[in-house]
C-alpha cells in the first residue's frame, strides 16, 4: 500500500491525533506521551504525518525559519515506527520537508539541523554537504557556533559540548530524531561518533548539514 504524507500547522493538532502519535512508542523508548507531545505542539510550527492507508507510520515536528539570516529546516522531533518500512517512512517525511524548504527558500542553501538518538539517524543527512559532526573531521569555530545556536533553539545553549556536539539535558522525555533503519548500511563513521552518547540518560547528538540550492531544485533530495 502506498504511503501518503500530510503537513499542517501544529496548533491544528487534535487530542485524538496526539493520542495516535503517542501510541507509536507507548511500549518502548522514547515513550513520548500525550503531555510531552502537547508541548511539542506549542514549540514547533509544523507537524507532518506519514500514513500507510489509515495507519500512522511516523510523524515529525519541524519549523522553517532563518537563524541569523540563514535559511534553516529544524526538526525538533521525528519518530518512525520500527518495522520493515521504516526507511520508506523516513524518506516520505523528509521528502515533504525538503519540498517545503525549497518553496520557502528558493535558490538558497538550507541548513538541516536535528538531534539524533542513534547512528541510524545519520541517514536523514545523506546527500547533504558538510555534515557536522563527522568522523575524522575537526569542527571549525563556525561549526561550533552553529552547534550552540542549534542547542539554544532546541532548549539550552549551555547544554551542549561544542567540541563533541553532545547535548545533555535534565531527566525526562527529550526530543530528537528517533529512527532505526530496517535494512542497508549506516553511514560510515556514525557508530563511532555515537560511542560517547548516552541516549538513555537523555543525551542527544546535535547534527547539521547543508542542503544545497542546486540539489533541492533538481529534486535530488526529494526522492
Amino acid at each position: 500500500m502506498a504511503m501518503t504524507v500530510s503537513t499542517k500547522d501544529s496548533t491544528a493538532l487534535s487530542d485524538a491525533e496526539l493520542a495516535e502519535m503517542a501510541d507509536l512508542c507507548v511500549d518502548r523508548e522514547p515513550n513520548f506521551d500525550i503531555g510531552f507531545l502537547s508541548k511539542q505542539r506549542e514549540e514547533w510550527v509544523l507537524v507532518t504525518h506519514a500514513r500507510e492507508g489509515a495507519r500512522l507510520r511516523g510523524y515529525s515536528f519541524c519549523t522553517l525559519e532563518r537563524i541569523g539570516g540563514t535559511p534553516s529546516l529544524l526538526i525538533g522531533l521525528l519518530l518512525v515506527e520500527r518495522n520493515a518500512k521504516s526507511d520508506q517512512t523516513l524518506k516520505t517525511i523528509l521528502h515533504d520537508q525538503f519540498r517545503r524548504a525549497l518553496l520557502a527558500f528558493p535558490d538558497e542553501d538550507v541548513l538541516l539541523g536535528s538531534r539524533l538518538t542513534s547512528p541510524d539517524g545519520y541517514r536523514a543527512f545523506l546527500g547533504l554537504e558538510d555534515v557536522v559532526p563527522r568522523l575524522g573531521y575537526r569542527p571549525t569555530g563556525e561549526d561550533r557556533a552553529w552547534g550552540r545556536r542549534l542547542a539554544k533553539r532546541f532548549g539550552s545553549e549551555k547544554a551542549i559540548d561544542d567540541k563533541t556536539f553532545v547535548m545533555t539535558v535534565a531527566p525526562g522525555s527529550v526530543g530528537g530524531l528517533d529512527y532505526v533503519a530496517s535494512r542497508g548500511p549506516i553511514p560510515e563513521g556514525a557508530e563511532a561518533i555515537f560511542d560517547s552518547v548516552d541516549t538513555e540518560s537523555g543525551q542527544r547528538l546535535v547534527v547539521f548539514g547543508w542542503a544545497m540550492a542546486e540539489a533541492l531544485a533538481s529534486g535530488k533530495l526529494l526522492k
